[in-house]
């Protein structure tokens, strides 16, 4: 997932915000609107899977323009990893929960058009303590986030790594990892690894996710950054034997490859 070059970093930026909007839509919809459903709710697995889905979903749609990053946990993994110059980090990480916001808001509008949403039961925000679902500790929560993140990152670089893998086929795998995530720590935070689709939805929530928003950027961001020198320190012979001290080869497996 290096990010592409040939593309204006406006509409890779836009690209962010679109990918980051469906993520956080399909989600988090899918644990507001379906997870609990009298009789055929989607449950936790359900859940999983919807974000897995909208991954897998729009990285092949988007990724040819702007890497597919959906998440700034990822986009600085991938610039401690050399796939992304800094300079671009602001503005991807702004597009990114522009989406986010903007897709809390238009989940926030569907759900109210239920005489059943409450969202004082917390509108698929992330917590810990009381208001973990499975009433874990502060330290368990940023532990589980930190780990995640970092296993997150290294899985995505793994695949977008084009020494490795086919063109074409990172979507799949890195989608399957973000299920997985889900289905691991759920119960723990709620599932963040991702502070734009932490904060798209704190912002609607009641006023406890706004303050214990600051764990689901401070955890993933720096499991991200783990990420991405773990994946670097451990590819570093391999990238010296390829004729590119200290970087890898062309990886766009989510964009253009040279």
């Amino acid at each position: 997932m290096e990010t592409p070059k040939t593309m204006p970093l406006a509409r890779r930026s836009i690209a962010e915000l679109i990918g980051t909007f469906w993520l956080v839509l399909g989600g988090c919809g899918a644990a507001v609107l379906a997870a609990a459903f009298p009789k055929l709710g989607i449950g936790f697995a359900g859940v999983s899977l919807a974000f897995g889905l909208t991954v897998l979903t729009m990285a092949y749609a988007l990724g040819p323009i702007s890497g597919a990053h959906f998440n700034p946990a990822i986009s600085l993994g991938l610039y401690f990893g050399n796939r992304m110059p800094g300079r671009e980090l602001p503005a991807y990480i702004a597009a990114q929960v522009a989406g986010a916001i903007a897709a809390g808001a238009v989940l926030y509008v569907i759900a109210s058009g239920s005489t059943a949403f409450d969202p004082s039961a917390g509108f698929a925000s992330n917590g810990f303590g009381a208001h973990s679902p499975g009433q874990y500790s502060l330290g368990a929560a940023a532990l589980c986030e930190v780990v995640l993140s970092c296993g997150f990152v290294v899985v995505v670089m793994g695949a977008t790594d084009a020494t490795r893998v086919p063109a074409g086929f990172a979507p799949i795998p890195i989608g399957l990892a973000l299920t997985l995530i889900h289905l691991i720590s759920i119960p723990v935070t709620n599932t963040s690894v991702n502070p734009a689709r932490s904060t798209g939805v704190a912002l609607f929530a009641p006023h406890w996710a706004l303050q214990q928003l600051w764990l689901f950027w401070l955890a993933p961001l720096l499991g991200g950054a783990l990420g991405g020198v773990l994946y670097q320190t451990l590819t570093s012979d391999r990238r010296e034997t390829a004729g590119v001290p200290g970087r890898l080869p062309k990886a766009g497996a989510l964009g253009p490859r040279d």
